[in-house]
């Protein structure tokens, strides 16, 4: 397959939404009608999009005064002003609704990310996002998991090895799985190798081999969590990380944090969050 270039998605979703020109303003505003208005919050949230959201409007307009008055990651409040932007209102109307599903999107993202942080405070855990995210939008959700006390795992199929229970039916044993670590190690010696364990089984099998940075253990109960642990502390292979997934929502997450795993992916940060409600209001 030849390499694929990522696409923009300001320019996306301005061709979407706005496409040959805004009917409505062309008909109704005045072209020489000034306007200054203000992206505000109608409720609680962790902030995040500050930026796309500035950039969306100069792309309309590169003549639009644009500040972004709230960094990513800042706890708002309803009626927190976060962009202002003053200039042609045409302009500003034209890139209304694209700058605020931006905004809507990521900070729900980094809302939720924030609520299962929380959730995890004390434990050292880290809460990784997945590529369960929306196609063309994974570069800015990431950010907005970043920005809400999250880590990013692998930003895609390119970056890291992470060899899944599907991977693994064509390799016949362990010492198959092991040569093509070791391939992998001679070739990208800086990608990160992780193994998808479904039992306790696998981790044994598994934690021995040599160039693994960390395992996966997936769908496994909270006594299964504990007891993959334990065998590593038996081991002394404290160097291979354990990444625990699957079943993971704010009822269980601490749970799961308490049974000393390293890290865990959470899904739901990206496929789930619900949009906060923002508005874009006129002044004056």
């Amino acid at each position: 397959m030849d390499a694929l270039e990522p696409h923009d998605p300001i320019a996306a979703a301005l061709a979407e939404d706005l496409g040959p020109g805004d009917v409505t303003s062309e008909f109704f505003v005045e072209p020489d009608r000034i306007a200054n208005a203000v992206i505000v919050a109608r409720q609680a949230c962790v902030f995040a999009g500050g930026e796309v959201a500035g950039k969306t409007f100069l792309r309309v307009d590169p003549l639009l005064s644009v500040h972004v008055l709230k960094p990513d990651g800042t706890k708002l409040i309803a009626g927190d002003q976060v962009v202002r932007v003053a200039g042609r209102a045409r302009s500003v109307l034209g890139a209304e609704r694209v700058a605020l599903n931006f905004v809507q999107r990521l900070s729900g993202i980094a809302t939720l990310t924030a609520r299962f942080v929380e959730a995890v405070a004390g434990t050292g855990v880290r809460l990784l996002d997945t590529r369960k995210t929306t196609p063309g939008l994974r570069v800015l959700e990431k950010a907005a998991v970043k920005a809400g006390g999250g880590t990013n795992h692998r930003m895609g199929l390119h970056d890291m090895v992470l060899v899944k229970d599907n991977h693994l039916a064509g390799t016949p044993d362990i010492q198959a799985l092991r040569d093509a670590i070791a391939r992998v190690r001679a070739s990208r010696p800086d990608v990160r190798i992780e193994l998808e364990a479904d039992g306790l089984d696998q981790v044994a099998a598994f934690l021995p081999l040599d160039n693994v940075d960390v395992i996966l253990l997936d769908n496994m109960t909270t006594a299964q969590l504990r007891q993959a642990v334990a065998l590593r502390a038996q081991l002394g292979l404290e160097r291979v990380q354990f990444e625990a997934s699957g079943g993971v929502n704010l009822a269980t997450v601490r749970a799961i944090a308490d049974t000393g795993v390293d890290a865990i992916s959470v899904g739901a940060l990206t496929h789930s969050a619900v949009a906060v409600d923002f508005g874009l209001d006129f002044l004056g």
